[in-house]
């Protein structure tokens, strides 16, 4: 199962997340962007992830006196390989389940939002 991402812009797009046991903690990934927020709550973790995602594209929209190729590259980020692959082996057991991922991925939730920088 591939999950194929197209090249976002400021205009449109979309990014992956998930929300993961890491140890005694949870961990809030947005992929595309390398963002990590993390907690003891899954929920909250859940809630401060869409906020520092918000965040971080509400910044890319106020840079000024840069070419849209700079901007597309914050992104469209390369995220760290451990995240990718837990993201495929969370898509794989979701694809399986038909419905959340299976907690033994360790994954309380994962999904691809909609990118909207207006």
């Amino acid at each position: 199962m591939c999950y194929s991402i197209a090249m976002n812009t400021l205009k449109s797009g979309v990014y992956r997340w998930m929300i993961l046991k890491e140890g005694d903690s949870w961990l809030g990934v947005a992929l595309e962007f390398n963002i990590v927020v993390d907690g003891s709550d899954p929920r909250v973790v859940e809630a401060e992830l869409q906020e520092a995602v918000l965040g971080y594209l509400e910044s890319a929209k106020k840079a000024r006196g840069f070419r849209p190729q700079q901007i597309n590259v914050l992104l469209n980020q390369k995220a760290e390989e451990e995240y990718e692959s837990r993201w495929k082996r969370a898509m794989q057991a979701k694809h399986i389940a038909k419905s959340i991922p299976s907690p033994f991925t360790e994954v309380y939730k994962a999904g691809i939002s909609n990118l909207v920088v207006d």
